[in-house]
């Protein structure tokens, strides 16, 4: 998009905001020689005593080789979550200002939007769970500044169409923000490699899904430099703990081990579907570009009800849209799924 200008969709207070300068961005060079006396810490040592790197240089310079990304493309966050909350206070005027979700998605982007007092106009996906690129850019105007689109999509599992999300990061005026929290488990390439292509694209990830580390909470924005540092200059100054940033260090250093994971549970949801597709009370089994698959049952509520008392916790997602009487599975290791196919061979 040639003639997007960022300066024209940043709040204007934070256009003028002076950053809070932490004492680890004022004196970067933290090493054993140095007698630190200017955060107010603690100085005894015991692994954490001291403030983590604000800027987490390690973990962005791991993630840039991962990925082939500068780290200046780079944000880290306390989990995705903290990325697009940041993503709305950076570019949504309170009160005035709108994004469109397309549901069935990912429930947070809704509650952000009530939380920034931004309006949420839905747009749904249509039969096929495809986005609707003539009605989505028919309701969009001056106002609508984020447009969010998630694929691989929760709950439904697909990837979007690439032509219609080219089509709307083509022609949205505002930011399109495309939530790749399940792409280690799609074909399609990551967006990430578009991001010199379109000024107005953020690309989050997440290393709580592939890499299994959903306890310790870091989300990954990868966006222009001009987006990272607007967004850098609003987020919380040490946002990303020490031991997140060692685990993350540490997780980031074996990728063998976590493309290995990963063909597991592509085995294994391969062989979830074939299993499900014979199950009675199942009527539609939808196809994965993810960890999870849905599926369209006779009796949602009654399923569900029936699998907790079997001690088998699952997603009911009969209330939305276009999900009515759906169940979405976390594909488990080979224990858990059978553990699950055998609970619903049992159900009459």
């Amino acid at each position: 998009m040639e003639d997007f200008n960022l300066n024209t969709i940043v709040r204007t207070n934070i256009k003028n905001l002076k950053p809070y300068s932490s004492a680890r961005d004022e004196y970067k060079e933290a090493t054993g020689e140095m007698v630190f006396l200017d955060a107010n810490e603690n100085p005894f040592q015991n692994g954490v005593n001291r403030y983590p790197d604000p800027q987490q240089h390690k973990v962005k310079s791991q993630l840039s080789t991962l990925k082939g990304v500068s780290t200046e493309n780079i944000l880290l966050g306390n989990g995705s979550d903290e990325i697009l909350d940041l993503i709305f206070r950076a570019f949504c005027e309170p009160s005035q200002d709108k994004i469109i979700t397309l549901p069935p998605t990912y429930g947070m982007y809704g509650v952000l939007a009530s939380i920034n007092a931004i309006e949420n106009i839905e747009v749904e996906l249509d039969q096929d769970f495809q986005p609707n690129t003539t009605e989505i850019l028919g309701v969009a105007n001056a106002q609508t500044k984020l447009l969010f689109l998630c694929s691989p999509n929760n709950p439904t599992a697909n990837s979007l169409d690439a032509i219609r999300i080219e089509n709307l990061v083509s022609n949205f005026k505002g930011i399109v923000i495309i939530d790749e929290a399940y792409i280690d488990f799609s074909k399609e390439e990551s967006w990430i490699s578009r991001l010199i292509d379109f000024p107005n694209l953020i690309v989050t990830q997440t290393l709580s899904k592939a890499y299994g580390m959903a306890g310790i909470r870091l989300g990954v924005c990868y966006a222009s430099k001009a987006i990272i540092s607007v967004l850098n200059r609003i987020k919380p100054p040490y946002n990303v703990n020490e031991l997140t940033q060692l685990k993350a260090l540490e997780r980031l250093s074996k990728p063998t081990a976590v493309s290995e994971e990963i063909q597991k549970i592509l085995q294994q949801r391969d062989w979830l579907t074939s299993e499900l597709n014979e199950i009675t009370c199942i009527k539609n089994v939808y196809p994965s570009d993810a960890n999870f698959v849905l599926v369209k049952v006779d009796d949602a509520n009654k399923r569900y009800s029936e699998l907790i008392q079997k001690g088998i916790v699952i997603r009911n997602r009969t209330t939305q849209p276009l999900c009515e009487n759906c169940l979405r599975f976390t594909v488990g290791s080979q224990i858990e799924n059978i553990k699950l196919i055998t609970a619903l061979k049992t159900l009459s």
